[in-house]
């Protein structure tokens, strides 16, 4: 499967601007792994122990983290719900090791599609203006959708960032 990503507009209002930019950096990413193994999903780009497959694994739980949990209150659902964050509170980046190719598509895609509905949802109610219902651990400070895009945008970038490190350890692709 070819990943296909579109530019973001040169000109648009401020919600379609970091809609369209976050989008990118979604498809970025699953440009990344696109038409790897599972094998080559696990592989580390040593000393690091951050792996492909963990990066797909740790977006789409950010997804349901900051679009569902934190702007709408909604609990995280499966696999999340089930995991002991205690025991190992990195255990979706280690975890991913033991999912399919597939299912780490599936948990980011549909991540991905129920954020697009989180938004929608919260442009509609108060635009990027629209306070989180769970409030930030800063005393007195609340989220709004604008800092959550603003925050996912950064860490798609970043984690876009060791992608590339890691896709070129495995095969050499290298590229945007």
């Amino acid at each position: 499967m070819t990943i296909e990503r579109t530019d973001p507009p040169l000109a648009a209002d401020e919600a379609d601007m970091l809609v369209a930019y976050l989008d990118y950096h979604r498809d970025t990413l699953r440009m990344k792994v696109d038409g790897l193994t599972a094998d080559q999903l696990r592989r580390t780009h040593p000393p690091s122990t951050l792996t492909l497959g963990g990066l797909l694994k740790h977006v789409a739980l950010n997804e349901a983290h900051w679009f569902g949990f934190v702007l709408h209150g909604r609990p995280l659902g499966q696999p999340w719900d089930s995991a002991d964050w205690d025991a190992d509170p990195d255990w979706e980046l280690r975890s991913a090791r033991d999912d399919s190719p597939e299912e780490l598509r599936r948990l980011m895609d549909d991540a991905v599609a129920q954020a697009r509905r989180d938004i929608d949802d919260a442009l509609r109610l108060g635009g990027l203006g629209q306070p989180a219902v769970t409030p930030s651990r800063r005393e007195g400070g609340q989220f709004t959708l604008r800092w959550i895009m603003l925050h996912m945008l950064e860490e798609y970038a970043r984690h876009n960032g060791h992608a590339d490190l890691i896709r070129e350890s495995i095969d050499g692709a290298t590229g945007e």
